[in-house]
């Protein structure tokens, strides 16, 4: 059994897991990002996953590389860290150059801020971005966000990339307040691949290989109080990957209380945890009894769900399902399809017309905006948004003529 004093030198990062530009979005792993590499169809698709959250509520995050003709096109960018260049290396010398950097959303803050360092890895790559990019908390134009604009199209406006093997599907563009939310997947013919990047996810039931390089976010949830020690154990890996994906799902899950900060410090500062990797022993969270219900709810049984994202499904999509049933009637027509990859979660997942109808069924049939239980604390954060005029009451005014 591991200990969390153990834990501190389990993982030496190197400097090729060093990502300098972390304090433009300081999400953990901060300036350190280690990065699994696999392959996800044979000779045609491969991951690259980087965690990604807060307060250790971290979940994978995924650059997706596809052969394409002469080349590599990448889509969904991640921090191009030396580990991540010395890996996609191996591809290139196998499969041709990186010809092809794809940005297939407006809103995705995660794969936007590392555009720039992905451009100027690849210095001949033709970049690809969806149009209507924001920023936030100031909305940067384009040369500003630091995307060369003299090798970058727009998706749709100047056509799409590799057309010849790809088809591409727009779902928005929506009005979420803020700015606009698009999102353009591809469809891979050769692999019989749909990409996305936020639209559908597939909940890995048990932690993702990622976490064999640091623990520790799964060791800290899996405790019921602060003064509890981190012990790896898979009991408490897995405990700790479902409260994880109850947090990133909800962001507050309707099994989950905040104890009083008395209680709180009283927990903190023990021996074993007086550092920052444990952040000192304060743990602002208490869970009750039926929390396992709940992420079997959102996982599923016996196999994952493939869904929108409750976040997404609440917060952006709440008045606009009718543009989501129409995105998927487009993917409706892929008779080929097998596989969906997304650039969250797990990957690659079974994707059929089956799945897809079923999707679309459920969409049209059931309760579309749910506002009790674990959706609770969405359905309240959206009435305020919408109360305050931060998001419109109807997201697609913008985009009628």
């Amino acid at each position: 059994m591991i200990k969390q004093s153990d834990l501190i030198q389990k993982k030496n990062y190197s400097l090729d897991q060093k990502w300098s530009w972390w304090p433009l979005l300081p999400l953990y792993p901060y300036g350190q990002r280690p990065t699994l590499f696999q392959e996800l169809i044979p000779n045609q698709i491969w991951s690259f996953e980087q965690l990604q959250g807060l307060y250790y509520v971290a979940v994978p995050v995924r650059l997706t590389v596809v052969k394409v003709p002469g080349g590599l096109m990448l889509v969904n960018p991640l921090p191009p860290t030396g580990e991540l260049i010395r890996d996609l290396k191996i591809l290139e010398d196998k499969y041709g150059p990186v010809s092809t950097i794809v940005l297939p959303t407006a809103s995705g803050l995660e794969h936007k801020i590392s555009l720039p360092a992905l451009a100027r890895a690849y210095p001949k790559a033709v970049l690809w971005i969806c149009s209507g990019q924001w920023s936030f908390p100031l909305n940067f134009s384009v040369d500003l966000l630091g995307i060369p604009r003299s090798r970058t199209k727009t998706l749709q406006e100047d056509g799409f990339p590799h057309e010849d093997i790809c088809s591409w599907f727009s779902l928005g563009p929506l009005d979420i307040g803020l700015g606009r939310f698009q999102e353009i997947s591809c469809f891979h013919r050769p692999s019989n691949s749909l990409l996305v990047t936020d639209a559908l996810v597939s909940i890995n039931p048990t932690p993702p290989k990622l976490f064999d390089f640091d623990p520790t976010p799964l060791l800290f949830h899996a405790r019921d109080k602060g003064d509890q020690l981190l012990l790896d154990t898979p009991e408490n890996r897995q405990k700790g990957w479902l409260r994880l994906v109850l947090f990133a799902s909800f962001l507050r899950p309707a099994k989950l209380t905040i104890p009083p900060l008395t209680e709180v410090l009283r927990n903190a500062f023990k021996p074993g945890l007086r550092n920052s990797k444990f952040h000192f022993g304060i743990f602002p969270f208490s869970w009750e009894q039926g929390w396992e219900e709940s992420a079997k709810q959102l996982i599923g049984v016996g196999k994952s769900r493939i869904q929108v994202a409750p976040v997404l499904r609440r917060l952006v999509f709440p008045r606009a399902r009718d543009s989501y049933i129409q995105w998927l009637d487009k993917i409706n027509s892929l008779n080929s399809l097998r596989w969906l990859i997304s650039a969250h979660y797990s990957a690659p997942i079974k994707f059929t017309l089956r799945e897809v109808k079923s999707l679309s069924s459920k969409a049209s049939s059931e309760p579309w905006v749910v506002n009790e239980g674990d959706w609770k604390f969405l359905d309240s954060l959206d009435g305020t948004l919408l109360k305050r005029g931060i998001v419109p009451s109807d997201p697609l005014s913008a985009f009628k003529d």
